[in-house]
């Protein structure tokens, strides 16, 4: 599966509700190997790490008060902003975005991340932007 199918998967996995990871994950294993891929892939994704956080539950609830314990979670939440940020970098990448498309991205990262807006309504403003931007591109690189 090329980077390119794996973005456009994913923003259909989006659309439908429920987890986008879970919901990518029954796409992928269905792709590959019907229902039955696609019930493995569910069971591999949540299975292991189901029985990771119980442990790792059990263990917070004995030592979760200790001040190493509380500067391990800190440390972790540090680890998992830097693996987002990577994600989505490289998922950028891979779509070989455009420089007229480059302002809207910083624009949604300012508005969510900075000034904490509500996501659904800086979605909702820029689309209709964006969207008018993008016809007008394409409008005009199909013109004679």
């Amino acid at each position: 599966m090329t980077a390119e199918e794996f973005n456009s998967l994913l923003g259909l996995c989006q659309f439908l509700p429920g987890p986008n990871v879970a919901n990518l994950s029954i796409a992928v294993g269905s792709r590959y190997q019907g229902i039955r891929g696609a019930v493995a892939a569910v069971t591999g994704l949540f299975g292991g790490p189901l029985l990771i956080v119980l442990l790792l539950g059990l263990l917070y609830d004995r030592y979760g008060q200790l001040p190493q314990a509380q500067g391990l979670l800190r440390g972790v939440a540090a680890v998992g902003c830097g693996l987002l940020f990577g994600t989505a970098w490289r998922m950028a990448l891979a779509l070989k975005l455009k420089r007229l498309f480059l302002p809207f991205t910083l624009a949604v990262f300012v508005a969510v991340a900075v000034l904490r807006w509500p996501m659904p309504v800086v979605m909702v403003g820029l689309l209709s932007l964006s969207g008018g931007v993008a016809y007008a591109y394409l409008r005009r690189k199909a013109a004679p």
